[in-house]
């Protein structure tokens, strides 16, 4: 088969022509990309080279084929969970267009008396569920559409390197992060709403994933530049606090996906997921009793 040089310098994947990459399989040399690629004992590999032989001396088929995170490789489609986050945030949308008291019961808000309802709302009122619920919100077509557009580019090829639970519990923590953030900084009156958060630490997370794997950071550095430049530009409009929450967030929990040792891997993974959620918990408390 034949290996296209792009003008950089780097090949493209043998599966994927067109995505550009500069990791080899470690077995027939075959430039492979951040879908494709196997963690093995040294390198990586390509899914042909796993599936004919483990390369540990064992008969094929003893080990399952597993992403850089160390996770199996899930069969079937590679970004199911990132079309199920976009389907959920569409059905939400659509669920508050017809339904006028939904927003105020699911917006992130610290403490108010909420004129709708004709009761005090917020999550120092013991309403924990807005700081994840806030997270599937949207209210205007621009907004919505900006988000997913985010998490479709990004979601998928971290869903494909991460596998799909890691996937998952990054952009959940991100979007709690974030949520976090917002309830402790901003006015207790001052609702928030929106998959920003989320969206952000999926921009971390691509940063920490291009580092591990020397790829060129230019391009994730550039997106993440223009959208800390629109958050300051729109800052009246835009809750800022849940982009850095969740930007940090997602930087953390992927650097605990793929930066640890080896050996120390599910501590790192876990260990990483556990220190964010943590630390969420613990701002959030702190807020609360501040408010109470």
């Amino acid at each position: 088969m034949e290996q296209s040089q792009a003008p950089n310098g780097l090949s493209s994947c043998y599966r994927h022509p067109g995505v550009e990459t500069g990791i080899r399989c470690t077995r027939c040399e075959r430039p492979i990309c951040p879908d494709c690629m196997v963690a093995a004992s040294v390198g990586f590999q390509c899914p042909e080279c796993v599936r004919g032989g483990s390369g540990t001396g064992h008969a094929p088929g003893v080990e399952r084929p597993r992403n850089i995170a160390g996770g199996a490789i899930a069969s079937g489609d590679q970004q199911l969970v990132t079309k199920i986050l976009i389907g959920l945030n569409l059905l939400v949308f659509l669920a508050g267009m017809f339904s006028a008291g939904l927003v105020d019961e699911l917006v992130l808000i610290g403490l108010a008396f909420d004129p709708e309802l004709a009761r005090v709302v917020g999550v120092a009122d013991g309403e924990w569920y807005r700081l994840l619920t806030a997270a599937f919100l949207h209210q205007k077509v621009w907004h919505i559409a900006f988000n997913m557009f985010g998490l479709w580019v990004l979601g998928g090829p971290l869903e494909a390197a991460l596998g799909r639970v890691r996937y998952l519990a990054l952009y959940v923590l991100s979007g709690l992060a974030g949520s976090a953030l917002t309830y402790v900084i901003a006015a207790p009156n001052q609702g928030s709403l929106g998959a920003s958060g989320a969206v952000f630490g999926l921009m971390g997370a691509t940063f920490v994933l291009y580092r591990r794997l020397r790829y060129d950071l230019r391009p994730v550095l550039g997106l993440i530049a223009l959208n800390v430049l629109i958050t300051v530009v729109f800052r009246d409009v835009i809750a800022w606090q849940a982009h850095l929450g969740g930007l940090v967030a997602g930087a953390i929990v992927a650097y605990g996906m793929v930066g640890g040792p080896r050996a120390m891997r599910p501590l790192f993974q876990w260990g990483a997921c556990a220190l964010v959620l943590i630390a969420t918990v613990g701002i959030t408390v702190m807020r609360t009793a501040a408010l109470s």
